[in-house]
């Protein structure tokens, strides 16, 4: 198919799946496994990945970092993790890295902001995503939302119940504009119903569904735009973090 055209750029579009740059341009001798837990919980994926004598089997080398790929050793399944970049464009890329060594099921977990007014650390899954960023839009035709897969949203809200942790399917907003979240944006994002926001999940998935791989994502929340007017940090949801890779983990082998 020849490229839908547009005077806006980011609504162009090109369905091939070969690039001049492919994600596995290097020709790695690396076959990951499928399973893969790529998360954005700072530093607990190394601290897991030291606890647990966790193997180093590849590095993503970016201009500014390089990101350890980690193989556990999970109930019997073998599962790679990698530590998420926040934000789009970064994100993906490891992702589409990752995928073209082999992964095909991947949970992801993270921070995102209240919108309406829900406790800090109350856990979240997404079952569709608003596109305000501009990575997704290279990999599917424009569109408002990107649905997120049913096969990683049952695996992962089959751990919650198993777990006992409530939560909230819920509509989220991913931007990659974080001082651009004006009083007029965030109150129309409620208008449509979207009650979180963070900076990856509608490009992930976008990837995820490009590629034909299986993607879910759990969201904890953090900060809170609730009140406009007055904006709270709270504790960036430092409670979850522990806890959501575990959850990650249980929900990335239920994935059947």
């Amino acid at each position: 198919m020849a490229i839908i055209k547009n005077e806006i750029p980011i609504l162009e579009y090109d369905d091939s799946q070969f690039s001049v740059l492919m994600p596995n341009h290097e020709k790695l001798n690396l076959q990951l496994p499928k399973k893969a837990v790529f998360a954005f919980l700072g530093d607990h994926i190394d601290k897991y990945a030291n606890k647990h004598n966790c193997e180093i089997v590849a590095k993503f080398e970016s201009a500014t970092k390089v990101y350890p790929i980690y193989l556990t050793h999970y109930q019997g399944h073998e599962i790679c993790l990698c530590q998420a970049p926040v934000g789009s464009a970064p994100a993906t890329q490891i992702l589409d890295w990752l995928i073209s060594y082999g992964v095909k099921e991947v949970i992801s977990a993270g921070s995102c902001g209240a919108l309406i007014d829900i406790p800090e650390n109350t856990f979240l899954v997404p079952i569709k995503a608003l596109r305000d960023e501009g990575t997704s839009y290279h990999y599917l035709p424009p569109s408002r939302y990107v649905e997120l897969n049913p096969m990683a949203l049952k695996a992962i809200e089959q751990t919650l119940n198993k777990h006992n942790y409530s939560y909230i399917e819920c509509l989220t907003w991913t931007t990659d504009g974080f001082f651009r979240e004006t009083k007029d944006k965030v109150e129309y994002r409620r208008s449509e119903g979207c009650s979180v926001v963070e900076m990856e999940c509608s490009s992930l998935a976008a990837c995820s569904e490009f590629r034909n791989i299986i993607f879910g994502q759990i969201l904890f929340t953090a900060d809170t735009l609730a009140d406009i007017h007055n904006y709270d940090e709270r504790g960036w949801g430092g409670d979850s973090f522990e806890i959501a890779l575990s959850l990650c983990l249980d929900a990335v082998i239920n994935i059947k």
